[in-house]
């Protein structure tokens, strides 16, 4: 009996230490061209992290599809931090879109497979819509019904993403909550469960969350055809937040370690 109960203990400061590892954020970096069917333009940025990151792209002449530049939250100012499915975190910025050119823009928690691509909470100037979609994210529209919200490039409107783990079960699936405040009125989309993933893919990267190693922070996307050939934009992130979250963690109990005696 007390083999079990060394063993319980210690699997519970197990499973403590790992719901607690979520990277310690204190910079950001900027990645440029992403995408580059405008090789040419004029490119140029500011990263203030966590005051301001901005990112200016101007067309000189191309007729390509567009131009796709992030950023990404860092521990050590160099290089991107990776998350993993049972980190438990939030993170928000105010952005504001501008320019005589077209873009999407907004906020992005990205998968193994397309770190720099997808997972968007995505604001676009074309037509105002703002949705969330892609990678592992579940679908949201704050568009559609019951919001039926528009974006008007030169507003500002702050975006905030929550990441939970939960369970990381069937039963007990990670949730993303996405959030923002436009005109000083909040919306939310409450939380929302994520799907399975690919068990054949499990190990390293997991299932029922948003997948290891995943990326968070920042991006910008514009569109050149749309833009015309002296079409220009501005985006840009304020008041960047970034919190790990203390995520309540049952305890272990016979069941779950009574596979390791027998």
């Amino acid at each position: 009996m007390r083999r079990i109960s060394i063993a319980l203990a210690g699997l519970v400061l197990v499973i403590a230490a790992v719901a607690t590892a979520t990277p310690a954020i204190n910079s950001a970096v900027v990645i440029t061209r992403v995408f580059n069917d405008c090789p040419g333009s004029t490119l140029s940025f500011v990263n203030n992290y966590p005051a301001l990151i901005s990112i200016d792209d101007q067309n000189v002449g191309c007729i390509g599809y567009a131009n796709l530049h992030v950023w990404r939250f860092s521990t050590d100012g160099t290089t991107p931090a990776a998350f993993a499915n049972g980190d438990a975190f939030k993170f928000s910025a105010d952005l504001l879109l501008s320019g005589t050119g077209e873009c999407e823009a907004g906020l992005q928690l990205s998968p193994w497979w397309s770190l720099l691509v997808d997972g968007r909470f995505n604001v676009r100037t074309t037509d105002g819509e703002i949705a969330c979609f892609g990678g592992r994210l579940p679908f949201y529209s704050f568009t559609g019904a019951p919001h039926l919200l528009h974006y008007v490039k030169g507003s500002p409107i702050h975006l905030e993403i929550i990441y939970l783990p939960n369970g990381l079960s069937v039963g007990s699936p990670a949730t993303i909550e996405y959030k923002l405040v436009y005109g000083g009125n909040p919306y939310t989309s409450g939380p929302l469960a994520f799907d399975e993933g690919n068990p054949a893919e499990d190990p390293p990267h997991g299932v029922w969350g948003m997948l290891s190693p995943a990326q968070a922070g920042g991006f910008v996307q514009f569109f050149v055809a749309q833009s015309g050939p002296q079409g220009a934009v501005h985006a840009e992130w304020a008041n960047i937040g970034f919190e790990p979250l203390t995520i309540a963690v049952e305890p272990a109990t016979w069941s779950t370690v009574k596979g390791m005696f027998r």
